[in-house]
């Protein structure tokens, strides 16, 4: 980290950008606590065609709102880039602005932290913190996915969409590429750091988030998308020195292609082939879960966390599959929703 002398900052000079899409009660969370903990901050919701009251609820307080055009096929991405040039526009001369999904609030003590890293580095372009699962009672899925979020502390190639950002950095990458429907994020903070912006995952609590999922399609919906996003960026991004989600790839393409096929493939010609494949599913399985165990997880979980992870990859390698089918065919990438 490189030092800036006496610069402070203050929630004067950020904005919020928060997008969302029929999140109902978990955006109106999130807008009343950004409300209460920066009622001098300007914010922007941007609407992807939401069915529910999330259009009034946010003007009812008294919030900029951006509805996007429902002819042109909804992104993350698109609507950050669309809720950033409202931002800018309604408030020029803003130092920072703070990216919020529509299932996220933050929290308390947040956006000092954030803006203490950003003003008093200047080689930091970048900060996220811990997002925490507000309800990982609530299911097995939500539990795994606060796991999910435990990221280490320190420079980060990538950190999630809910991040903090100097202006100057989204403004010199022009923000968002709006085509990419997973992991835009990843790909914003590696244009970033190649602008000369360097991110950080700093230690704070960032914000909480409802994901909400109860149903294993939903998990592997989930994972599908996040195999699609692996093999969009590393398209990208793969030939980089950071060789971004080479390694991601590889373990995809083994695991849930590969290893599947090689299973399928000798119930036909030699069944001794399909029991030895089980047997390094069941070996690698216990192996996560005995790793797991090790950093405090209960049996439970660790279990739970492994079978869902190794079987998880099938549904990844799916989302690789479908990324290159429409790439090589010049076809539009289409939004793939979980919840």
């Amino acid at each position: 980290m490189k030092f800036m002398d006496k610069q402070t900052a203050n929630a004067s000079d950020l904005g919020f950008v928060v997008i969302g899409r029929n999140e109902g009660d978990r955006l109106k969370a999130g807008l009343r606590a950004i409300q209460t903990l920066c009622p001098d901050s300007p914010v922007v919701y941007v609407d992807s065609g939401s069915t529910d009251d999330s259009v009034a609820f946010a003007t009812s307080l008294d919030m900029a709102v951006v509805e996007l055009d429902l002819s042109i096929p909804f992104t993350a991405a698109r609507a950050r880039n669309a809720g950033f040039d409202a931002l800018i526009a309604k408030t020029p001369g803003l130092a920072y602005v703070q990216f919020m999904d529509g299932d996220c609030e933050v929290q308390p003590g947040w956006i000092e932290a954030a803006l203490d890293t950003l003003a008093t580095h200047h080689d930091i372009g970048i900060v996220s913190g811990r997002r925490v699962e507000k309800f990982p009672e609530a299911s097995t899925f939500n539990t795994l996915i606060d796991i999910e979020w435990d990221t280490p502390i320190g420079e980060r190639l990538a950190v999630l969409g809910d991040m903090c950002v100097k202006v100057a950095a989204v403004e010199a990458i022009e923000g968002f590429s709006e085509q990419i429907i997973a992991a835009e994020d990843d790909d914003f903070c590696l244009r970033a750091r190649r602008a000369g912006y360097k991110t950080y995952r700093i230690d704070a609590t960032m914000s909480y988030h409802d994901a909400n999922i109860m149903h294993l399609s939903q998990w592997y919906r989930r994972a599908k998308r996040a195999g699609h996003g692996y093999a969009n960026i590393n398209r990208i991004h793969g030939n980089g020195p950071e060789k971004y989600f080479r390694r991601e790839l590889i373990s995809v393409t083994a695991w849930g292609g590969c290893v599947p096929i090689a299973f399928l493939a000798g119930l036909v010609i030699q069944p001794w082939l399909s029991v030895f494949i089980l047997a390094l599913y069941a070996f690698s399985i216990i192996r996560s879960t005995r790793r797991r165990l090790g950093d405090g997880d209960s049996f439970k979980i660790a279990a739970t966390y492994s079978v869902l992870i190794f079987t998880g990859k099938i549904a990844e390698f799916l989302g690789v599959i479908q990324y290159w089918k429409n790439h090589l065919l010049s076809r539009k990438h289409q939004l793939i929703e979980y919840k």
